[in-house]
């Protein structure tokens, strides 16, 4: 099982809108959709959650969406939580309902709670201390954009 993609979709797609040389094209969702290789009504989702969030402004009538901040201020925590619907502490669960009358299946929640509560703790403080300027500038330096 893997965490939904929304997240890494929400990176693109701020992405794009981040970075420099996107400013003289009007970002639509079918333009984004076109870099992410989805469809649009996922991109549009996903800019509904980032626009709740506050992390960007999205102009109907194909008037583009917009960053609400500079890169440098939007956390991929930001980013995570405005798309990823995860209740603090609920990143990972253990399977429904194991069954009782087994030794492992009545303490197998218990078991690991803690060390998953210390995994999404972990993650989420990685996500705090990075931010959109750093993945724009790592794309940057990787397509050798000056």
């Amino acid at each position: 099982m893997q965490i939904s993609s929304r997240f890494s979709v929400a990176v693109h797609v701020l992405s794009l809108l981040a970075l420099p040389e996107q400013d003289a094209v009007l970002l639509t969702s079918e333009r984004m959709a076109g870099s992410v290789n989805t469809n649009p009504v996922v991109i549009r989702r996903i800019l509904g959650q980032l626009k709740k969030a506050g992390l960007v402004e999205v102009r109907p009538a194909s008037g583009g969406t917009f960053l609400t901040r500079q890169p440098a201020a939007i956390t991929l925590l930001e980013v995570y939580r405005a798309v990823e619907v995860v209740e603090e502490g609920q990143l990972f669960s253990v399977h429904d309902k194991p069954n009782p009358a087994c030794l492992v299946g009545r303490h197998i929640q218990s078991a690991l709670d803690d060390t998953l509560q210390r995994a999404q703790k972990a993650l989420e403080q990685v996500l705090a201390h990075a931010t959109l300027q750093q993945v724009t500038t790592d794309i940057a330096a990787k397509a050798l954009i000056p």
